[in-house]
C-alpha cells in the first residue's frame, strides 16, 4: 500500500482510577480496533507523554501491571509497535474529539478516517 489513511476515534470509557488509567485503557482500546479493521502496521498517537514511557518500561509502572498485560497481548498483533507523543497544542483535533466524549450525556463511539460532522461543530465550554 502506498498511502496513508489516517484513522481517527473516539469513545467515552467508563470513569478510570486516574487520567493515566484512562490514557492506557483509551491506547488499548484504539489497538483492539486496528486490529479489528486488520491495520497491522499502524503508528499510533498521543499527547500523553506519561503512556509513551509506560509503554516501552512497564516493570516501571506497577500499579498499571494488569494494564499492561493487556497491552501486551494485544501488541502482538502489530509487527512493529510503534508509538509517539505529539503535544496537545500541536493537535487540537484530538483535543476535540477528547473534550466531547468527556462532555457528552451519551454513549459515544467514533473510528473512521473522516472527520464526523459533530467534529466541525464548535466546542461549548
Amino acid at each position: 500500500m502506498d498511502h496513508e489513511d489516517v484513522m481517527m476515534g473516539t469513545m467515552n470509557l467508563r470513569r478510570s482510577l486516574s487520567p493515566l488509567h484512562a490514557e492506557c485503557e483509551a491506547l488499548i482500546w484504539a489497538m483492539k480496533c486496528m486490529k479489528n479493521l486488520q491495520f497491522s502496521n499502524v503508528v499510533f498517537a498521543t499527547d500523553c507523554s506519561q503512556l509513551v514511557k509506560m509503554v516501552f518500561s512497564p516493570n516501571k509502572w506497577p500499579a498499571f501491571a494488569t494494564h499492561m498485560e493487556e497491552f501486551s497481548r494485544s501488541k502482538t498483533f502489530f509487527p512493529t509497535f510503534k508509538i509517539r507523543h505529539i503535544p496537545r497544542t500541536q493537535n487540537t483535533m484530538a483535543d476535540k474529539f477528547a473534550h466531547d466524549a468527556r462532555s457528552s450525556p451519551s454513549a459515544k463511539l467514533y473510528v473512521d478516517s473522516l472527520p464526523s460532522v459533530w467534529l466541525s461543530e464548535p466546542v461549548v465550554s
